[in-house]
């Protein structure tokens, strides 16, 4: 292997190695063979937990150092909480680190990223500091080591299990099947970022979202009721408006469609969900919206932040027939649109001000957004939510026959 990173058949081999191995044991597989090819002395993965808060590492033994560590079967996850540190500003900066290490060695942390959607981190200790053809070696490395995640997670348990800092209830199992596999999108035209911060018994929210080559479909539902109900009457709502999309049909079909679906088929016998779902033409920015009795969206434009005017129907299952209304929104570039359930806004009495950290968050980018609203709601409700909250952050930018420019960063050392 080149010092330089991995030639074409370096990476063929690495593929066939990958398939060999059991899922559990590809990402090793391909950190180690990184680690050859830039001549490192040390690779491993931390993978991002799923509260957002802290990255894993995985291993086969304990590492001593860890604050925390669990194990199945032969794994150890060693949860790591961000602490400002290298580590972390990977991840969030989306950048490459390097930082001293241990006897005059070098730590390079590298995002592994897919689409803007932050998997974890790679971590490469060098004997010396690496120049810059290493350190783009290492985020191209850590770039092809995303999709071996993504492949290898649909197979096992292992990442999910890491992921997992708290045990989840039945209630939370299903709601995290609802919702889509990677929490944030990026494109030529827009970026997307959604997050939803559990309720201690389970609210019955859900997002969703689906790209197609010109459109992009988002919905966000939030069912009645806490725990398993909840969550059973949130299952209905969302395979309804995924199988109504998948057959094409319109806005206000699908609403009408997931109306009908709730009303038949409650889990209590009677049942209901507001909802939102949306429609972005990207060639021309054209967003259609329909409003089942929830919470408007936010638009963040010129420096203000305006609560939109939508026809308000009847949520998802309260009466038979119900017909629904779309409307029509022009997006300009550089609008921000938020998607939003109660849960964002109001923790124990106390209203949550999302203006004013929108308007400081306006030129961060949405992964950001998420994140730091949901710490608002959680400092004004505490850690154990009454409500589930839960928001979709989309950047509209225009242009969507431009090329979007993937390739990654890095912060040199010193």
């Amino acid at each position: 292997m080149s010092s330089k990173g991995v030639s074409d058949a370096d990476l063929w081999e690495m593929l066939f190695a990958v398939e060999n191995a059991a899922p559990a044991d590809a990402v090793e597989v391909v950190a180690r063979r990184l680690s050859l090819g830039v001549e490192a002395t040390s690779a491993s993965f931390l993978v991002a937990d799923l509260s957002g808060r802290a990255l894993v590492r995985m291993a086969h033994v304990p590492d001593v150092a860890a604050a925390d560590t669990r194990r199945q079967d032969e794994a150890v996850a060693a949860v790591l909480p961000f602490d400002g540190g290298p580590r972390e500003q990977a991840l969030r900066s989306q950048r490459v680190q390097v930082a001293p290490g241990a006897n005059g060695t070098h730590v390079v942390m590298a995002p592994v990223t897919e689409r803007g959607e932050a998997l974890g981190v790679l971590e490469l200790t060098f004997p010396a500091e690496p120049d810059e053809a290493t350190l783009d070696a290492v985020s191209r490395g850590a770039h092809v080591l995303a999709y071996v995640v993504i492949a290898a997670r649909r197979h096992t348990d292992l990442f999910e299990w890491s992921q997992r800092t708290a045990p989840f209830n039945l209630a939370a199992e299903i709601q995290r099947r609802l919702l889509p596999s990677a929490f944030t999108c990026e494109a030529a035209a827009f970026t997307l970022s959604a997050w939803l911060e559990p309720a201690s018994t389970i609210g019955g929210d859900t997002f969703d979202y689906s790209l197609a080559r010109d459109v992009l479909h988002m919905s966000m539902t939030d069912a009645m009721g806490h725990g398993v109900d909840s969550a059973l009457l949130a299952t209905l709502g969302v395979g309804s408006l995924r199988n109504s999309r998948r057959r094409g049909m319109s806005l206000t079909d699908q609403a009408a469609a997931a109306n009908q679906t709730l009303k038949e088929n409650a889990p209590a016998g009677f049942g209901f969900a507001t909802g939102l779902i949306a429609r972005l033409d990207l060639p021309t920015g054209l967003l259609h919206l329909v409003n089942a009795g929830h919470i408007p969206p936010l638009l963040v434009r010129g420096g203000a932040v305006d609560r939109l005017t939508l026809p308000i129907d009847l949520p998802f299952g309260i009466r038979s027939a119900q017909t629904y209304r779309a409307t029509e929104l022009p997006l300009r570039p550089g609008d921000r649109l938020v998607l939003l359930t109660d849960g964002m806004l109001e923790r124990r009495g106390a209203v949550v001000d999302l203006e004013r950290p929108l308007l400081a968050l306006v030129d961060s980018h949405p992964r950001e957004v998420v994140r730091a609203l949901t710490d608002a709601v959680l400092a004004v409700g505490g850690p154990a939510l009454a409500d589930d909250a839960s928001l979709l952050v989309l950047d509209w930018y225009g242009g969507h026959d431009n090329a979007r420019d993937a390739r990654p960063l890095h912060t040199p050392s010193g």
